[in-house]
């Protein structure tokens, strides 16, 4: 069955402070929340579910879900639970910090029916978490993520890149960590520069560089081979294409692209493709010719690139026309350079 997601927004809500590259207004398009139409919008959301093809799971995002006020997070919980218990939900979803996680926390959210909890980590460096005023601690991450997993969830990492001070080799740190955590999946989120954030002033002032979009997109490519390697997917690379997010006034600079997993996946396929090419000791021709490559299915539009750019690559620096055939023999970013035979 296909899994369907009814997003609920709680923008800011339960956040203790606020992170130099934060705001949720602009994420997510909405300011404020009223816990009481939390039911009208299940029911519109239920509408375009087919309960004989889709799995319906309520996720509360946008806000610090388990810092809100008790009282209320008891009454979206039992708001939820009520379309589990009915049949026509089967799970809850929701995001959170590494510090507002405990034993107590944990308990009411599996006496709820929430399955999946979502963790905004972004690093598990001390340093880049200082610099960018996040409020925790690395170690309070570890100690959440091993809280959640021993509680029987399904834990989701949230990472960012390019933060203040971060470097390739903390996310590189940060990601392979993760792995060894036992997270059941990653979100990557390169950093995007909202405006009216402090981060956007440091930027001005000279004291922030953003990654551009092809920065984030080959530190994003790195990590994606690297949670490969530990068979944990990426669910998600890069923020969610939004209209307000195209508006310059709204992100100011970094690595935001309305198709950025498209091309962070072009760069990972692209890696595995000059790979495949030196393992068969291949030959720049004189001539231009055509070589074919089987690649996993899902992965035939990575392989040509974002608007076909590695074919392009390929044909101004190997002399190559590039074509990709799916073969469901091969597995995540697998490559085979095909003879003429096959």
């Amino acid at each position: 069955m296909a899994h369907k997601n009814i997003p609920v927004f709680i923008p800011h809500l339960g956040c203790p402070n606020t992170c130099v590259f934060c705001n949720q207004r602009s994420i997510s398009g909405k300011m404020s929340f009223d816990a009481r139409s939390v039911p009208e919008i299940i029911e519109n959301a239920l509408k375009t579910v087919d309960p004989q093809k889709d799995e319906a799971e309520i996720a509360f995002f946008g806000g610090s879900f388990t810092g809100i006020d008790r009282n209320d997070m008891i009454y979206l919980l039992s708001c939820a639970k009520g379309y589990i218990d009915e049949g026509r939900v089967k799970s809850i979803r929701l995001s959170t910090r590494p510090d507002y996680i405990d034993k107590e926390i944990l308990e009411i959210l599996k006496l709820y029916g929430v399955k999946n909890i979502e963790l905004g980590i972004q690093s598990l460096s001390d340093k880049v978490l200082k610099h960018s005023k996040r409020g925790h601690s690395a170690e309070d991450s570890e100690r959440a993520c091993r809280l959640i997993k021993e509680y029987g969830f399904n834990l989701v990492g949230q990472m960012m890149l390019g933060l203040p001070s971060s470097t390739l080799e903390d996310e590189l740190m940060t990601a392979k960590r993760l792995c060894e955590l036992s997270v059941d999946a990653v979100r990557i989120y390169p950093t995007a520069v909202f405006s009216s954030t402090e981060l956007d002033e440091m930027m001005k002032n000279g004291d922030y560089t953003p990654l551009t979009v092809d920065e984030g997109a080959e530190r994003s490519a790195e990590i994606l081979m690297l949670i490969e390697k530990y068979g944990v997917p990426c669910i998600r690379c890069g923020l969610q294409a939004q209209e307000n997010l195209s508006d310059s006034s709204v992100v100011t600079s970094g690595a935001y692209h309305p198709a950025f997993g498209s091309i962070a996946f072009g760069k990972v396929m692209k890696k595995a493709i000059i790979a495949e090419l030196e393992k068969n000791k291949f030959v720049i021709p004189e001539y231009p010719r055509q070589l074919r490559f089987a690649v996993a299915p899902k992965r035939v539009f990575d392989a040509s690139g974002y608007k076909k750019e590695n074919k392009l690559f390929f044909l101004k620096n190997y002399n190559i026309h590039v074509k990709f055939i799916g073969d469901k023999s091969l597995k995540g970013y697998e490559c085979r350079l095909l003879t003429g035979k096959e």
